[in-house]
């Protein structure tokens, strides 16, 4: 490792790839610089969920051991991502009394605050991945962002609750251990991927990113700077594939070359013919069979993107639009297609501006990976900086008792 820099991590656990993003970070600037990136195909998931362990285990080691190879570097510990339609968000509040009026709030009142708020509203086979405070309330003072050094006796909160089913966890958590890496934390893939892509006045406004993959598609939706919500609709490009292989009477592996080279979001006004190679054969189809079946199948992703933001109350009421990430951003017109479907300005999110190894990762699809990086990094720094502090602590007891035992002598 490079002095003055720690390693972070982050592995996106998808449907269909696993992703993997090495980073040295610098520790005085906190700059990344991304020293080993790799990808290996999935199986044993079925709509981000894990049916069979073995699968998601070995393309984990895979991909590690591609990025391990390229940056010289062991890991052993990483953010990874949690997806499917078990994660659910929600709101809740809490309050608790802090001491007298004197008192200042400190972190130990924000943790207590945060269990109270939980406590009993998220059933027990779910487990909390985060809580996120929207704003704070002291003695009457209201919209409080960090309450920490004020003063006051009766502190409320209103935050936003992830929680995701607990056995799905588990063997998210247990994939990684068969491939020998301890999971430092668990990330929704959505929220991984807003992390790689949005920027400070995005976060402020009002912003929906929309994690196409293989079989979902996550929506993070944030609004003044806060997380509002994430959820996901169990669809995504497997689906495009799967049609395009039954409505052209084709081999799973040609459709999926037909949709990756030929397929559009828009459909083409003149008809013409593609050809395809595939074992030495050639394929030919019409344009328009194939942009009837990616219609049709795109139509019922953006639906269901659609309802979620909905429920929520911010269909067509996002003023920095939607940021589209994940494999199937990759697909052409997608852009054109959800900005008519969602009726809000669309653009596609690609983590960049990183040194190293970074043309690697400048894809939509390694959005979630490299936010996993970071969400990585920030832990990782915040670990450290608790170490030292705790280092810090000691040597100044051991200072004080040994000061003492001079004058006691």
């Amino acid at each position: 490792m490079q002095e003055g820099s720690v390693t972070a991590v982050g592995i996106d656990i998808g449907t269909t790839t696993v992703k993997a993003v090495v980073a040295h970070i610098d520790e005085t600037t906190g700059t990344p610089k991304i020293i080993g990136v790799g990808q290996a195909p999935n199986s044993g998931m079925r709509k981000g969920v894990i049916v069979n362990l073995h699968g998601p285990a070995q393309a984990i080691d895979d991909a590690l051991g591609e990025a391990e190879r390229m940056s010289g570097h062991q890991v052993d510990i990483a953010t990874v991502s949690v997806n499917g339609a078990h994660i659910l968000s929600s709101r809740t509040d809490g309050m608790v009394a802090v001491g007298t009026s004197d008192h200042e709030i400190n972190r130990d009142d924000l943790a207590r605050i945060e269990e109270v708020a939980t406590l009993g509203k998220v059933p027990p086979n779910r487990e909390i991945l985060d809580v996120i405070p929207h704003a704070y309330k002291l003695d009457g003072q209201e919209n409080i962002k960090d309450p920490v050094g004020m003063t006051g006796t009766r502190l409320e909160i209103d935050a936003h609750v992830i929680s995701a089913l607990t056995p799905y966890l588990i063997n998210v958590q247990k994939a990684a251990e068969t491939a020998k890496v301890d999971a430092r934390s668990v990330v929704p893939s959505g929220i991984a991927a807003a992390r790689a892509v949005l920027g400070e006045q995005q976060l402020e406004n009002g912003v929906a990113v929309i994690d196409l993959g293989g079989a979902t598609t996550s929506v993070a939706v944030y609004e003044e700077g806060d997380l509002q919500f994430v959820g996901v609709a169990p669809i995504g490009g497997n689906n495009i594939t799967n049609d395009l292989a039954i409505g052209l009477k084709t081999d799973p592996e040609i459709a999926e070359k037909i949709k990756r080279e030929h397929a559009s979001a828009m459909s083409r006004k003149e008809d013409s013919g593609v050809s395809i190679k595939h074992n030495g054969d050639i394929y030919n189809f019409l344009t328009n069979e194939i942009d009837e079946v990616v219609e049709a199948r795109l139509e019922e992703i953006f639906e269901g993107v659609q309802n979620l933001l909905k429920k929520i109350g911010r269909a067509g009421k996002l003023p920095s639009g939607v940021v589209l990430t994940g494999g199937g951003a990759e697909l052409k017109h997608v852009t054109e297609y959800a900005k008519h479907a969602l009726g809000l300005a669309v653009r596609i999110g690609k983590p960049s501006g990183y040194a190293g190894v970074a043309e690697n990762i400048e894809h939509p699809a390694y959005a979630t990976a490299v936010g996993l990086m970071l969400i990585d990094a920030e832990r990782t720094n915040g670990s450290q900086k608790s170490k030292k502090s705790s280092m810090k602590m000691k040597d100044a007891q051991g200072f004080v008792t040994k000061l003492f035992a001079r004058f006691k002598a």
